[in-house]
């Protein structure tokens, strides 16, 4: 039996976004992320439900600071105590696992999808996505971005405006473009 472009997505081979299956399910998070986002800080109970409903999984302590937006939310498994500041984005075309007591600074982009190099392949609508794994204790500074298959240990921080390319080691401090360990914690 042939897989489906959304089993072929999850599995980081080539499938088209276009698929129906998946415009849907992208369509379900829109409207989630857009009644979330125009919650008032006055209800963490109702931002929680909708959380729990457009999420994978999450834990029971999670803050995010409207406006949040990703692809389809049900590939975001979060554990207890994310923080997340405005403007953070999640493409979560595949998997994206969260540990515990995460911290994201504003504006802070997190993308399992990428697409061919290839041009050929590229201008057949295919595109590709990469699981992403980020430990526990991890704080994530402002803009930076969680590039396509990368794991990020527990206990790291990565500096403000990184671009996160390659894995990160547990217990460091990295920063820069392309994101480099800059010292390793005791």
């Amino acid at each position: 039996m042939e897989k489906t472009e959304k089993q072929k997505m999850l599995a980081g081979e080539l499938y088209l976004a276009a698929d129906e299956q998946l415009i849907l399910e992208r369509q379900r998070a829109r409207r989630l992320a857009r009644t979330y986002n125009s919650t008032r800080e006055d209800e963490p109970e109702k931002r929680l439900e909708i959380l729990a409903e457009l999420f994978g999984a999450v834990g029971p302590k999670v803050e995010i600071e409207p406006p949040f937006y990703c692809d389809y939310g049900s590939n975001i498994y979060a554990g207890n105590g994310l923080y997340m500041n405005f403007g953070c984005v999640i493409l979560d075309c595949n998997r994206v696992n969260i540990g515990e007591n995460l911290l994201c600074a504003p504006n802070v982009q997190i993308y399992t999808a990428f697409h061919p190099t290839d041009p050929e392949i590229r201008l057949s609508g295919r595109e590709l996505a990469a699981e992403i794994n980020i430990g526990n204790n991890v704080w994530i500074g402002g803009g930076s971005i969680i590039c396509p298959g990368v794991t990020i240990g527990d206990n790291s921080t990565i500096g403000a405006g990184s671009v996160v390319v390659k894995d990160i080691p547990a217990n460091v401090v990295a920063a820069g473009n392309p994101c480099r360990i800059i010292r390793h914690l005791p």
